[in-house]
């Protein structure tokens, strides 16, 4: 994570600085000091502090940068989150990329903790998906976990998640149980997840060896609620319903029983949090 966030951090300040701060070149004393606070505007979950406060150090290594509030930590209107003390230029030439990283994944934290909320009392978990910005998926799925989420697979690499398209191209339930052993006899480690899009075949993936999940694909409430009831007193497979899952929606879902609830709008459409930098010259 550590080497990963690092190239990020270069990247996104290359794109920015380019061939230099002309700004702060030409307009701040290369001399001139000071002291700036991050500051949240709203209310929120934080999220990121650590890779923005890497911002300022990689802008310049001088820097004096403190974290104020650790990653997971609910804040209000008006928590510092960040003090940078140092030269002018190199603070506010940080400045915007340090932000970007930090409002971003604040935001991820926060909506995630706003369905984590909504589904408190009940069994069910809230699990990010795959539907992350590029490069950034580490992030944003730590982000998940700040906010009181789960993390659902990391990449193609660690589940094997079979969907509607995987099960036409392999065929009926025989073939797909031969898959899974084949699977499971070379990588016994990696978890198995079949998407149900229908009852019938929730029932017929409760008969099959090695199942670990069943994704209830866009399920009424009803149809969610046979599939817990289908299940018995198994812990296993567990079950994930999926599709047309909202704040408004959320808590109903989680009330039929099932395990964990996935949304992809926790990554692919969380609002940035309102975030700022207060600057005083020294």
């Amino acid at each position: 994570m550590q080497d990963h966030s690092e190239t990020l951090i270069h990247l996104a300040l290359s794109e920015d600085i380019g061939t230099g701060d002309v700004t702060s070149l030409y307009f701040i004393p290369e001399d001139r000091q000071a002291r700036a606070f991050v500051a949240v505007r709203t209310e929120g979950v934080i999220s990121g502090v650590e890779i923005a406060a890497r911002v300022f150090s990689q802008v310049d290594p001088e820097l004096d940068v403190e974290i104020l509030i650790p990653n997971g930590s609910r804040v209000s209107k008006g928590a510092l989150v960040i003090r940078i003390e140092g030269k002018a230029r190199s603070i506010l030439t940080a400045e915007r990329t340090a932000l970007n990283f930090l409002q971003r994944l604040s935001g991820v934290a926060t909506l995630t903790a706003k369905y984590v909320e909504l589904t408190k009392g009940s069994t069910a978990r809230i699990l990010d998906t795959r539907k992350t910005t590029p490069a950034y998926r580490l992030l944003e799925k730590q982000a998940v976990v700040h906010g009181g989420g789960v993390n659902h697979r990391l990449g193609l690499y660690d589940r094997a998640m079979v969907k509607d398209n995987h099960l036409v191209a392999e065929g009926g339930p025989e073939e797909i149980q031969t898959a899974i052993h084949r699977m499971k006899s070379a990588h016994p480690e990696v978890e198995v997840e079949l998407e149900a899009d229908s009852l019938n075949q929730v029932r017929s993936f409760l008969t099959m060896d090695g199942v670990d999940h069943i994704l209830l694909d866009n399920m009424s409430l009803g149809e969610l609620r046979e599939a817990v009831a289908a299940r018995g007193n198994r812990l296993t497979p567990a079950l994930e319903a999926s599709g047309g899952v909202n704040l408004q929606t959320v808590r109903n879902i989680a009330e039929t029983g099932v395990d964990f609830i996935s949304v992809g709008a926790l990554t692919h459409s969380a609002p940035a949090l309102d975030i700022g930098l207060d600057f005083i010259p020294i």
